[in-house]
């Protein structure tokens, strides 16, 4: 009855006093955007009020997306701030409705468009999340929106796309709208954004640039496999080219080896032959040294004797062959009749017989009288 306002945080039974009125807070509540059939009731189950998946969250694009998740909301433990909640809300749905439900809606918001639906799709799950984390413990981004015009080039158009930054002061801090929920404490105990289901055109054109990424990837892959073979080809031609200049080189060397051989086979039979030709001169020398000393001695000897034993010889075989001859002869050497007287036992044949053995002596200047 005296209008006093109290907080009571220790579990268990107490005594208001009568008449009085009370309201439940829960320590933490949690704000879930999961159900796409939301019907605007705010009651809590669990702790957790179910507010219905977010619809229309713009990407930087122009592009839209249902996003479905949950964030969970830490109430204060001080009383001064609870007070506060309850007098400006009454209820906890009501603070889910007013304050806890739209804060959550905008951070997201503000969290999507920060970039593109192809670039969240490409990687940016975890940059969104963190840039809505971040909004939502210290407040939202204020932001600088730009429009750009930029030609796509598997729609064949122009097309409207938004450059956005966020504003950052002097000191290089990013500015930020007020908090709507730490001016009562209120700590953000986790957020956690589930699925993000673009709309059917932004589907339609990720399946277009992933079919050109795929076909990219097929091309690329098969001037891959293509440059690969042409390098196994290469590789396989050079080491076929060095194998041949190997068995060349191989062949090569035999035969200069064999060349080699032959040429000191050659230079050894050259010197077998000099030395068979120094032997011979040697020899010939020898020869011609035995037999000018049986010539001279000859020489020597027939100037000792006169020649007496040649001219023997060919005293010998010249009276042989006039004898010889002399024999042969068939007409008779004496006449038939002599006419008067004379030496008697002379005739023709002795006379030619002296005559002859004359001559030989004298042209063989053979002397038979002993010295």
């Amino acid at each position: 009855m005296s209008g006093k306002q109290f907080v009571e945080f220790k579990p268990g039974v107490f005594y208001a006093g009568f008449f009085s009125k009370e309201t439940t807070y829960p320590n933490q509540i949690s704000v879930s955007h999961m159900d796409t059939l939301f019907d605007g009731d705010y009651s809590l189950t669990d702790n957790t009020c179910e507010i219905g998946v977010i619809k229309d969250v713009r990407f930087n694009d122009a592009t839209t997306a249902v996003i479905s998740g949950i964030t969970q909301y830490i109430l204060p433990p001080g009383e001064k701030e609870m007070i506060e909640i309850h007098n400006a809300h009454r209820s906890p749905e009501s603070f889910v409705q007013r304050r806890l439900a739209p804060y959550t809606i905008e951070c997201l918001k503000s969290s999507a468009q920060l970039m593109s639906s192809e670039a969240h799709y490409s990687g940016g799950r975890a940059q969104m999340t963190q840039d809505y984390m971040d909004q939502l413990r210290n407040g939202s981004y204020l932001l600088n929106i730009r429009e750009l015009i930029l030609y796509d080039s598997l729609e064949k158009s122009n097309k409207r796309t938004y450059a956005v930054q966020i504003q950052i002061s002097k000191g290089g801090d990013k500015l930020r709208k007020f908090s709507s929920i730490k001016e009562y404490s209120v700590i953000v105990g986790d957020a956690q954004i589930i699925d993000v289901d673009y709309e059917v055109k932004v589907d339609e054109m990720l399946s277009k640039k992933i079919d050109a990424a795929t076909k990219a990837s097929i091309s690329k892959q098969e001037l891959m496999t293509a440059q690969q073979k042409q390098l196994t080809a290469e590789a396989q031609g050079k080491q076929k080219l060095v194998e041949i200049e190997y068995v060349q080189k191989q062949n090569q060397t035999i035969e200069i080896v064999k060349a080699q051989t032959l040429v000191e086979l050659a230079k050894q039979d050259l010197i077998k032959q000099d030395i068979a030709l120094q032997a011979s001169a040697k020899e010939a020398a020898k020869i011609k040294t035995l037999a000018d000393a049986n010539a001279y001695e000859k020489q020597k000897l027939i100037q000792a004797d006169g020649a007496l034993e040649q001219k023997l010889k060919a005293y010998t075989i010249v009276m042989g062959y006039w004898s010889t001859a002399f024999s042969n002869h068939q007409h008779p050497l004496t006449p038939t009749f002599m006419m008067g007287g004379g030496n008697g036992g002379n005739n023709a044949g002795t006379n030619f017989m002296e005559l002859m053995n004359m001559k030989t002596m004298k042209d063989l200047n053979l002397d038979f009288k002993t010295k």
